[in-house]
This record gives C-alpha cells, sequence and structure tokens, in this order.
C-alpha cells in the first residue's frame, strides 16, 4: 500500500523507456538507480508483482497497440448499460453525483471539505472530499503548498479542514488490493460543465486493463470528431485513478499526454496490464 520507493520505481522506468530498443538487463537498470540486481529485482518485483523484465513489455507502444485492438469494443459494450450505470474498477463500485448549478457557479460556496496527503503506489497524493463524495485526487508533482493553491483555486468559496484520518479511509479503499471486498460504492463530487461530466462518466466505463482511443471516447459520447475537446476534458479530470483518465491512448499507440506526468501514466498502465496479464516470469 505505501510504497516510499517510487520516485526510484519511477527512476527505473525513465530508464527503461529511454532504452526499450535496447532491451536493457537488470543489472544495467539496477546500476543507474544505485542499487545491487538483487535489491532492485525485490524492491520491483514487489511493486509490480512482475519483474523487470516481463514489465518493460508492458511499455513498449507495440503492447499498447494490442491493448488497443483488445479493447474496440470496451465502450460500445459497457454504453449498453449506459452512462448511469455504476463505475467499476476491480471490485470498486464507484457513484456519481455533480454539484447544482448554483455550487458550480459560486465554486462550492457552503460546500465544507476536508482534505489529506498520502503516499499510494505511484507517489504522494491529495485527496480531497466532502460528506457527498470525493470531489479531488491528484498525485503531489510541485510540493504540498502548490497542490493546496490547485485545490483551493477549484473549490475557492468552499470550507478547508485538513482532515488525514478521514481521508486516509478513503485512501485506503482506493489503492486496496484487487481481491479486497468493498461493502458499499465509493461516492465522488464532480464540478465541471455538462461536456466535462459527460466525459468523465465515460471514462468510468473503461474496466482496467483496457483502453481506448481519444476518438473512440468522443464517439461513445455522440461527439464524433471532438477529440481535441475530449482530450482537453480528459486533460481536467480532478480524480486521479477513480476515473481513469491514464486510460485514453493516441490512436497510433502513443502515450498520449497526463496531468500528473506521462511516468506516472506508463507506471499505472503497466502494472494494470501486469495485474491483468500475469504470466509467471
Amino acid at each position: 500500500m505505501d510504497h516510499p520507493d517510487y520516485q526510484h520505481i519511477a527512476q527505473a522506468i525513465r530508464f527503461l523507456e529511454d532504452h526499450v530498443s535496447e532491451q536493457p538487463s537488470l543489472e544495467t537498470v539496477a546500476a543507474h538507480i544505485g542499487f545491487s540486481p538483487f535489491h532492485f529485482q525485490r524492491l520491483f518485483k514487489s511493486w509490480a508483482g512482475v519483474s523487470p523484465k516481463r514489465f518493460l513489455q508492458y511499455l513498449t507502444v507495440e503492447h499498447a497497440k494490442q491493448m488497443l485492438r483488445a479493447s474496440e469494443s470496451v465502450l460500445e459494450t459497457a454504453f449498453e448499460v449506459g452512462l448511469s450505470g455504476p463505475g467499476r474498477l476491480h471490485d470498486l463500485f464507484v457513484s456519481v453525483e455533480a454539484v447544482t448549478p448554483g455550487e458550480y457557479k459560486s465554486f462550492g460556496r457552503d460546500l465544507q471539505l476536508f482534505y489529506g496527503f498520502h503516499s499510494t503506489p505511484f507517489g504522494d497524493c491529495l485527496l480531497a472530499a466532502s460528506t457527498r463524495g470525493i470531489c479531488a485526487l491528484s498525485f503531489v508533482e510541485d510540493g504540498r503548498r502548490q497542490a493546496i493553491e490547485e485545490l483551493r483555486s477549484e473549490w475557492r468559496q468552499s470550507e478547508l479542514a485538513e482532515d488525514t484520518e478521514r481521508t486516509g479511509l478513503l485512501v485506503d479503499r482506493i489503492f486496496a488490493t484487487p481481491d479486497r471486498e468493498q461493502d458499499e460504492p465509493l461516492r465522488l463530487l464532480l464540478k465541471g460543465t455538462n461536456f466535462q461530466l459527460k466525459v468523465w462518466e465515460a471514462l468510468l466505463k473503461i474496466p482496467e486493463g483496457r483502453v481506448v482511443t481519444y476518438g473512440a471516447l468522443a464517439e461513445a459520447i455522440g461527439h464524433p470528431g471532438a477529440q481535441r475537446a475530449v482530450g482537453t476534458a480528459v486533460g481536467h479530470n480532478p480524480i486521479a485513478c477513480l476515473i481513469p483518465c491514464h486510460r485514453v491512448l493516441r490512436t497510433d499507440g502513443g502515450i498520449g499526454g497526463y496531468r500528473w506526468g506521462i511516468t506516472r501514466k506508463r507506471a499505472i498502465l503497466a502494472r494494470e496490464a501486469a495485474n491483468n496479464l500475469r504470466i509467471p516470469d
């Protein structure tokens, strides 16, 4: 659950990305980050569930294209039950509520939000929620002060109070092991335009281990040709991981953008692929 070594993992992933065509050895990658091969292998497998060698295959464009082909009908199938159906992450159900038009215009006036910083498998995060649901989950890129300022800019009329005990319970549920049962849905409280809400709700329909293109997402919500607008809405997703904006790729299998860094997007996708396509090393 708590992975303080994520920065070492990210450093290794960046090295693997930069040298993917060379298929670097375990010893080479370990030396790059200053670890012994044994220590690095143990650390990496603890985090990813597979060896660095196996993980490397999940970083290739070829693998991304295979995932896209395998996921071609995923949105069509998901949308047969409608956008109002529950999103699903492992055995984790997600229910969605949007703020009222008045709350949207007033930037959340009279809403009381509690927040906290926590470690996750993908680095430190900031989670904020109200009694109605989680309204923000971001990875800390430029320090905690900057993260708080960004939260305040989105919810500038809301009352913020730190409560790591309450947010910790939510973080534990979000990043729980896949076989851990969840008793009730995780509630999300979203603040966005009607178009953004439609895109974010569509993202909830993409299962773990599947990916779609920006174009396919645009078609699925009834706006074919609006890839750029969809991309902008995806990039403004306020709730990382739970609303899986990391599962959208370019048509050519390219990674595309990610609000919290390309390396982190690759790490999340590859770890999900490892969870779903686990092959003994």
